[in-house]
């Protein structure tokens, strides 16, 4: 698959939350150029919940925190701790409940690059770390 933004996606499953169609299909396209394999993108909450229980493999999630008036959290909650997670948002820094404040934040609009090259740097710290199991549901 073609490479692009000079990063190497190939083989990564990257978990996709994003309630707004054109950013949803602009994030899957990138990650998707970059090499990786694109779950979702699902707009709900509870889409991506059952995505998880299926106990298909996730290398890294993107979520918008923000789906349709539905937080995210719960998603994230059920995600293995370690799980590399990007949040995006349009929320500033400070109302991100504490809990999740730790997490990577990418404000919107976000541009492609930045995303992939965010989920480039999830992947090698997790190499780094001895590579997390993958995906195990915890909720």
């Amino acid at each position: 698959m073609k490479q692009a933004y000079d990063v190497d996606l190939s083989g990564r499953m990257i978990l996709v939350l994003e309630d707004e169609y054109i950013i949803a299909s602009e994030f899957s396209e990138a990650l998707r150029r970059a090499g990786a394999v694109v779950i979702g993108p699902f707009p709900r909450v509870k889409e991506g919940l059952a995505a998880v229980r299926t106990g298909t493999p996730i290398d890294c999630a993107v979520l918008d925190v923000n789906l349709g008036g539905e937080r995210v959290w719960p998603l994230v909650d059920a995600l293995p701790l370690g799980m590399p997670v990007i949040l995006t948002t349009g929320y500033e820094a400070g109302e991100i409940p504490a809990t999740y404040a730790h997490l990577p934040r990418m404000e919107k609009p976000v541009p492609a690059g930045d995303l992939i090259r965010a989920v480039a740097e999830q992947a090698r710290l997790q190499r780094l770390q001895g590579e997390p199991p993958r995906s195990a549901f915890r909720g």
